[in-house]
């Protein structure tokens, strides 16, 4: 199976588990639960096979820079939400790129980049405090889940057709743009209102410190070691992260699910 089937498949399901997460337990675990590598992570797998472990690798870098971005994107369309979300997606997207665009080009280590994308996140959670969602959760329409499905898998297309195009830095920047994070906070801004959107971009950045962690390790180990135990001892450190994050994080359950 090449790359483009494999996006082509299982993002979309990747999607609709974070869906399913959104509407099981609430806004905030959907957000925290889309911030994992479960996109960008088989597309450095894929990486490793085709073109080697040391494109894979570099492509790190890549990754790391956007952690650093995704955080920019998460607190900008967190305060501008009221304002709507096409005016808060167009600015977080915006916010994205700048942040992207100037770690690619000051182009600092590997360690470098990791203390980057932590202090970043640090520094968006100051200024994103927890809310509660002040509309309703109605029950969404049957053409919903299938529009989410089918935008994101056109949007992986071009991501996936671009990407080996451009090197492995931009590689790693495209594969982590956070295009399931947008996909849901639009869908929860729509639905329930901009506390719900806001609950979304929060939790996605909750668990970013746990991702920078996975690429900085593979950064350092892919060239290395076998492509298992890299990937293994990666996920094991995220997985350790998370766990202590998603501690701290409260689970509300939906009524109808109650």
């Amino acid at each position: 199976m090449n790359l483009l089937v494999f996006k082509l498949i299982v993002t979309p399901l990747l999607l609709l588990i974070a869906t399913m997460a959104v509407r099981r337990w609430g806004e905030a675990i959907g957000g925290f639960f889309i911030s994992l590598p479960l996109t960008s992570g088989p597309i450095l797998v894929f990486l490793a096979i085709e073109r080697g472990p040391g494109f894979a690798a570099q492509a790190t870098a890549g990754s790391l820079v956007a952690m650093a971005a995704q955080a920019g994107f998460g607190l900008a369309f967190y305060r501008l939400a009221a304002s709507g979300w096409q005016v808060a997606l167009t600015i977080a997207s915006a916010a994205f790129c700048v942040v992207a665009g100037v770690l690619q080009w000051g182009a600092p280590s590997q360690t470098g980049l990791l203390l980057i994308a932590l202090a970043v996140i640090a520094f968006a959670l100051r200024f994103m405090p927890e809310v509660q969602a002040t509309g309703e959760r109605p029950d969404p329409p049957r053409w919903d889940l299938p529009a989410r499905m089918v935008f994101v898998a056109g949007l992986v297309v071009g991501v996936t057709l671009i990407a080996p195009h451009v090197g492995p830095a931009a590689s790693g920047v495209l594969a982590s743009f956070p295009f399931m994070a947008a996909i849901l906070t639009v869908f929860a801004h729509r639905m329930s209102g901009h506390g719900s959107a806001q609950q979304v971009v929060r939790g996605l950045v909750m668990g970013l410190p746990g991702i920078a962690v996975f690429f900085y390790v593979l950064g350092l180990t892919l060239a290395q070691w076998p492509l298992l135990a890299a990937f293994g001892v990666a996920m094991a450190c995220t997985l350790l992260i998370h766990a202590i994050s998603i501690s701290r994080m409260r689970f509300p359950v939906a009524d109808s699910l109650e």
